[in-house]
């Protein structure tokens, strides 16, 4: 399990809920997305998480602003891109399926299960999970299974079992969400046991439990996720000025651990994705 002697990090840049009034600097437009994957990357980012925003900047899964967003970042940067397909609360199935379809990523997340999500909340029945697996196994995407609390982990072994999913297999913890699973070191720890024999996992901390979620990732053998989708503060009262800078402290807390920074390449070559291409016809 691992990359031997080194993390990954990911930078959630956007996300579907943040907006420019909690953070001038969240960037919204394809041009601002790609550069920020840029300096996320630069600053020790391996894969960018991508949700994009209309010109209204409101979150969207419209195909066409997806492509613009993962060109210009590919002109950019080598960074592995992971497309949502959790989207924003209200969205359908068939709307958060669809860039998946046509675009074909390296990666993209599966949510595996219904999530209170603050005041909303997310519906993923084991239908729609079972639906969106399919999609992803025959499409050649490597899923990141977006596990908001201990029973999600658990319906992700039911779509491993019925072969929806083949290894490797690469969870997403998100911890932290009002309605789902808080951080903690027990909650964690419970989540990570109920994980596949080998099971990769990054543990994203939303609001005041990303710092600690951090460390208690990297205890457990885990990879890190940052941004601005999950936490807008650098610290308490203090705005973080760029998701570069909260990839550069996690990169820092890496380099104390004794960790080196993984590339694009090696996340390419251990989770056996198949290339950095997309389906632009």
């Amino acid at each position: 399990m691992g990359i031997e002697g080194k993390i990954v990090l990911t930078c959630a840049c956007t996300g579907a809920e943040t907006t420019k009034a909690q953070n001038p600097a969240l960037p919204t437009t394809a041009e601002e997305i790609a550069e920020a994957a840029l300096e996320a990357r630069r600053a020790g980012a391996a894969i960018l998480h991508l949700h994009v925003r209309d010109a209204a900047g409101r979150a969207t899964q419209d195909v066409g602003t997806f492509r613009r967003a993962i060109e210009l970042v590919r002109a950019k940067t080598d960074i592995v891109i992971e497309l949502t397909t959790g989207g924003a609360v209200g969205d359908t199935a068939e709307e958060r399926l669809r860039p998946i379809k046509e675009l074909e990523p390296e990666m993209a997340s599966l949510d595996c299960g219904t999530v209170n999500f603050g005041d909303e909340y997310i519906v993923n029945t084991l239908p729609v999970m079972r639906e969106f697996a399919a999609e992803f196994r025959a499409r050649g995407v490597r899923a990141t299974l977006e596990c908001f609390d201990l029973g999600h982990v658990h319906a992700s072994r039911i779509l491993i079992k019925e072969g929806l999913l083949e290894p490797p297999f690469h969870y997403g913890l998100v911890m932290g969400v009002p309605g789902g699973i808080a951080y903690g070191a027990r909650e964690l720890g419970a989540m990570v046991d109920a994980l596949p024999a080998g099971a990769e996992f990054t543990v994203m901390g939303v609001g005041r439990s990303s710092l600690p979620s951090q460390f208690g990732s990297i205890t457990l053998g885990g990879w890190i996720r940052v941004g601005f989708e999950d936490n807008v503060y650098y610290a308490k009262g203090r705005l973080a000025s760029s998701n570069a800078e909260l990839v550069e402290r996690a990169a820092r807390i890496a380099a104390e651990a004794g960790l080196g920074l993984a590339t694009p390449d090696d996340v390419r070559k251990h989770l056996r994705l198949r290339g950095s291409a997309i389906r632009i016809s």
